[in-house]
């Protein structure tokens, strides 16, 4: 199975894998994984990721964005409440294609059952997982 994911500037096939897992983007696209929607805000993959900082988790979230690999989905202005996140970042379809083609995610349901045993989460990160989600994204 190919992938209709082009790497970016240039990049072959075996720097794009790299590039994905790079420690913090690795940790980026697992904590998406993780996510009971898979739409993790901000906010979450910064709480989720105490040992970098909040610039660096923008930062190689707009990297994963711009590779194609990740995708930014906010809610439509109607949907929005205010105190709740509206953006929230997911895996494209290429992204994803890509990282099962590549094996990088077969710990998918384990991600998933380690974060549903995270008790200890702050009372923002618990209503921000919580709050509404984009239809269909």
């Amino acid at each position: 199975m190919s992938t209709d994911l082009e790497p970016t500037e240039g990049m072959e096939t075996r720097e794009l894998v790299h590039f994905v897992t790079q420690e913090t983007r690795f940790a980026l696209i697992n904590n998406i994984l993780q996510h009971p929607e898979q739409l993790p805000s901000m906010y979450e993959l910064e709480e989720l990721n105490p040992s970098v900082s909040d610039a660096t988790v923008y930062k190689h979230i707009q990297k994963l964005i711009d590779a194609g690999i990740v995708k930014e989905v906010a809610l439509d202005g109607d949907q929005r409440r205010q105190g709740y996140p509206w953006k929230f970042y997911g895996l494209t379809e290429e992204g994803r294609a890509f990282l099962e083609e590549h094996n990088l995610l077969a710990a998918e349901e384990t991600l998933q059952r380690i974060y549903e045993t995270i008790t200890d989460k702050p009372e923002k990160m618990i209503k921000y997982e919580n709050a509404p989600r984009p239809d269909g994204a």
